[in-house]
C-alpha cells in the first residue's frame, strides 16, 4: 500500500498527491497528564494512530489520502494542576492551526480534515473551522473522533457510555499500541473520589462553567481504567477507523454546497 504519512514522503510525491485531490488529515491532540497509570502523550498517540488507521482504510477504497504529523499540544489549561502538561492559549492554538492549513492549501490540496483527539480542543476547533472556511474559501472538515464513532465505541465499552479521560477506552487503546507505557500496577490509584461529571446535580441543562480536572477528579482520571484490556483496544481502533473512513469517503461530505455566494 502507498505511503500515507506526510513526513515520510518527498516533496515531488506530495505534489503528485495534491493533483490527485488527496484528503489531508491533521491530527490535533495534546500533551497532558493522564492519571497515575498513563503517559502524557496519550491523546497524541491515540489521535495519530486513529488518523493512520483511518487513512489506510480510506486509501484501500481508492481515495488518495495523506496524514500530517500530529499537532501535539493544544488547550490543556484544565490539566495544569497535575503537572506534566503543556498548553497553548486560544490565540496561539488558532494561529498554529491556521498556519498549517494555509501551508497545505498553498500546495494545491483542497480537502482538509482536522481530526481532534483531545476534548479541550473541541470548542476552539469548531470556532477555527467556522472562521477559516469562509476566510480561506475551502470547506474544512472538523470532528472529534469519539463523537464521530460514538455508536461503534458504545458497543464495545462495558462500563462507560463513551470515551472519557484515561478511562476504560483510552487505557485499552494504549494497551493495544504502547503496552509498555501503561503502568498496570498503578491503575487502582486511578479511582476518583470526586464528581466525574461537568455541571451536574440540580443545575439546569444548558449551563456551562469551566472547571479544572482537579476539581472533578482527585486522580486526574475520569472513567474506569480497571475495565481496560488490550483486546478491547484493538476492537476500538478498528471500529473507530472504520466509522471515520466511512464518513470521509462519503461523497456528500465534500460535495454538499457550503457557500450560497458561489455558483
Amino acid at each position: 500500500m502507498a505511503e500515507t504519512e506526510w513526513r515520510k514522503l518527498r516533496a515531488d510525491q506530495l505534489r503528485e498527491l495534491s493533483k490527485q485531490d488527496a484528503v489531508v488529515i491533521l491530527p490535533v491532540a495534546s500533551l497532558e497528564q493522564h492519571g497515575p497509570h498513563l503517559p502524557v502523550e496519550v491523546d497524541s498517540m491515540l489521535g495519530e494512530t486513529v488518523a493512520a488507521r483511518t487513512a489506510a482504510k480510506v486509501a484501500a477504497r481508492g481515495q488518495a489520502v495523506v496524514v500530517l504529523p500530529v499537532l501535539w499540544t493544544g488547550l490543556s489549561e484544565h490539566h495544569m494542576s497535575f503537572g506534566g502538561t503543556i498548553t497553548l492559549d486560544n490565540a496561539a492554538f488558532a494561529a498554529v492551526v491556521e498556519g498549517v492549513v494555509r501551508s497545505v492549501l498553498r500546495h494545491g490540496f483542497k480537502k482538509i480534515v482536522l481530526l481532534n483527539a483531545h476534548g479541550g480542543n473541541e470548542n476552539a476547533l469548531r470556532s477555527i473551522t467556522d472562521d477559516l472556511t469562509p476566510k480561506l474559501g475551502v470547506p474544512i472538515v472538523q470532528f472529534t473522533y469519539w463523537y464521530a464513532a460514538a455508536v461503534a465505541i458504545a458497543k464495545i465499552l462495558e462500563t462507560q457510555g463513551g470515551l472519557s479521560h484515561a478511562c476504560e477506552a483510552e487505557t485499552s487503546m494504549m494497551m493495544a499500541v504502547r503496552p509498555e507505557l501503561v503502568a498496570e500496577d498503578r491503575i487502582p490509584l486511578a479511582k476518583s473520589n470526586r464528581d466525574g461529571e461537568g455541571v451536574g446535580g440540580d443545575i439546569a441543562a444548558g449551563v456551562y462553567r469551566w472547571r479544572s480536572i482537579g476539581s472533578r477528579s482527585a486522580s486526574g482520571v475520569i472513567g474506569n481504567p480497571e475495565a481496560a484490556t488490550k483486546e478491547k483496544g484493538e476492537r476500538l481502533f478498528d471500529a473507530i477507523s472504520t466509522a471515520v473512513a466511512d464518513k470521509l469517503c462519503d461523497k456528500d461530505l465534500w460535495d454538499l454546497p457550503w457557500d450560497s455566494e458561489k455558483p
